[in-house]
């Protein structure tokens, strides 16, 4: 088989992703908006196809990055007879588990492989190719499935079979979603009581409570007023039901995980549509009548 890899979405993180892809082996790109795809192909030297199905049928190994495992399985029905036997697709898509089995099913029945391959680390990862990369598929797909990841990838771990890497994912994000909330309502309780909000921040950071979220999306995009825009609060809502299904799935109940999911939903209906994945924090501020500065 030849290193002709094809890479389908070129959105926030898919474009850096795709971008230490093109510099590892040959390229193929697909977008649904095609301009996009153009300037890509024309920038990194790779080619874009005129459909996902002209991609697939050039290319052995297909990484797809997209909203939801939905998408993903559009673009594998459209390509249709393109698939062959002997591919793999490898889904970086912050999917949902039984839409990867799904797509697993219908991808085998041409004997094409198939790996969920979600990622953590943000834009900032992407860009930096220093990616965590969570594997999901049987030991023989991952193993091949690593060499293509590598390009973009910090650390690879295989977490289990299929759909194990998009149910990792979906608790990863809902930890991430927690996290915002419990800081962003810690925080402005502190500031009504007259603790400046950086100074609350810096001994937060030097403690146990410290994360993520206190370590870098605070000061990056709370303290500053900045509200840098990566990944939307939709998607991280989307997020959040995944992992409501992962927990049911397991029989697991919970009563943090709901509560957070409807948090995430009511932010979101006083939000604009593009807002933020942090920008929660503002409907914290308005409720508390604070500012976290």
């Amino acid at each position: 088989m030849t290193d002709r890899v094809g890479f389908i979405g070129l959105g926030a993180i898919g474009t850096p992703m795709a971008r230490h892809v093109a510099g590892a082996f040959q390229t193929v790109v697909w977008n649904r908006t095609t301009a996009k795809a153009a300037a890509f192909a024309r920038d990194h030297k790779a080619t874009a196809a005129a459909s996902p199905g002209e991609l697939v049928a050039a290319c052995d190994v297909v990484i797809t990055c997209l909203p939801t495992s939905k998408e993903v399985g559009s673009v594998i029905a459209t390509a249709g007879d393109a698939w062959r036997r002997g591919q793999l697709l490898m889904d970086a898509t912050s999917g949902d588990p039984a839409g990867s089995r799904a797509n697993a099913a219908t991808l085998a029945k041409r004997g094409v492989a198939f790996v969920d391959a979600p990622v953590s680390g943000g834009v900032a990862g992407a860009e930096r190719g220093k990616l965590t990369v969570m594997l999901g598929g049987a030991e023989a797909d991952v193993e091949r499935a690593r060499r293509y990841v590598a390009p973009y990838a910090g650390k690879v771990e295989h977490v289990g079979p299929v759909g194990a890497g998009h149910a990792l994912k979906a608790i990863n994000n809902a930890l991430l979603a927690l996290n915002i909330v419990a800081a962003g309502e810690g925080l402005a309780a502190l500031v009504k009581l007259g603790v400046p909000a950086k100074r609350a921040v810096d001994v937060i950071n030097a403690s146990s409570g410290r994360s993520n979220v206190t370590e870098n999306l605070i000061p990056e995009r709370v303290l500053t007023g900045a509200w840098l825009r990566t990944f939307s609060a939709a998607l991280l809502d989307k997020d959040l039901g995944v992992a409501l299904a992962v927990l049911e799935d397991a029989g697991v109940s919970s009563e943090l995980y709901p509560a957070v999911k409807r948090f995430y939903a009511e932010a979101r209906k006083v939000l604009d549509p593009g807002a933020d994945h942090v920008e929660v924090i503002r409907r914290i501020e308005t409720a508390t009548g604070v500012e976290i500065r």
